[in-house]
């Protein structure tokens, strides 16, 4: 699939961002789950000229607005980000390949916690949240993935080429089958489960299971969700600063030239309000630079 302007997020600020692109009359995709967004379970009080409303229906209506002025949705999982050449390459769950020639980044930072005991302790000791990121560090080791969706069979797929073991752990399923299929052609072993602990002494040695089973593994990959601010950004070669933030300019530019990114990934505060006018930014901005191409 061809664009002229990939969006990756369809919360508040990929939105806005879809909706200003496409009033410029270029080509918009803008990929992601707004189920996802902190939005979706939200009661929106304070924003300008609003009482009150439920912030799932002011995604609904957003993105009824991004498709009236020309934009394509797609409620996909972003599982890999590339660039070719001029071309940024974004590939969904559901195996499909987008070429654009500007990006816009608009996925927020949260990253979903399991909650458990020895999550905290271990983090940085055997606990990640970034299987892109961390792989290396547990090559010949076996390790855990933890997550029902597309995130985590990417995760365990992608270990699978380093660890010694994968079990990809989860209690049902969400992942698309094409990625479920990938995690087991990779010989991930499945087990279906709720984790309890995370054990250890100095690093992890294992992970304990509601049922009482226990899996002896040196590594705990977290995967909840989809790839966040961190991991996609890293794929491109831009660094996000310690807490997940990607520095922008005033114009909502990153470091690399055609990529912007706007909303609660480029920080505090973290309100509608801001995401919002952000993305109205990058997306007059996005259009822009590559209209001035044609």
């Amino acid at each position: 699939m061809e664009a002229d302007i990939t969006i990756i997020g369809l919360g508040p600020a990929g939105l806005q961002a879809a909706i200003h692109a496409a009033r410029k009359k270029v080509k918009v995709v803008a990929v992601g789950k707004s189920e996802a967004s902190s939005l979706n379970r939200a009661e929106v009080e304070n924003y300008l000229g609003i009482d009150s409303v439920d912030g799932s229906d002011l995604l609904s209506k957003g993105r009824e607005q991004a498709r009236r002025f020309g934009a394509e949705l797609l409620e996909e999982e972003v599982i890999k980000l590339t660039k070719d050449g001029e071309s940024f390459v974004v590939i969904t769950d559901r195996e499909r390949e987008i070429r654009s020639r500007a990006l816009v980044l608009a996925v927020g930072i949260s990253r979903a916690k399991l909650n458990v005991p020895g999550e905290k302790e271990f983090l940085g000791k055997g606990v990640s949240y970034c299987a892109s990121c961390d792989a290396g560090f547990f090559r010949g080791r076996p390790v855990a993935v933890i997550g029902e969706e597309s995130e985590a069979a990417e995760s365990a797929a992608l270990m699978a080429e380093y660890a010694s073991k994968v079990y990809w752990v989860h209690r049902q399923l969400k992942a698309s089958e094409q990625m479920v299929s990938k995690a087991r052609k990779a010989m991930v072993e499945m087990v279906q489960a709720k984790p309890s602990r995370i054990v250890g002494e100095q690093t992890v040695t294992g992970l304990e299971l509601e049922d009482g089973r226990r899996l002896d593994v040196n590594g705990v990959f977290v995967a909840l969700g989809a790839k966040g601010s961190i991991e996609l950004a890293l794929e491109l070669g831009i660094i996000p600063d310690p807490s997940g933030k990607i520095p922008v300019d005033e114009n909502c530019r990153t470091e690399m030239e055609k990529v912007y990114a706007c909303g609660d990934v480029t920080g505090a505060p973290w309100q509608l309000a801001r995401a919002v006018g952000q993305g109205c930014v990058a997306g007059e901005n996005a259009a822009r630079a590559v209209r001035s191409e044609k």
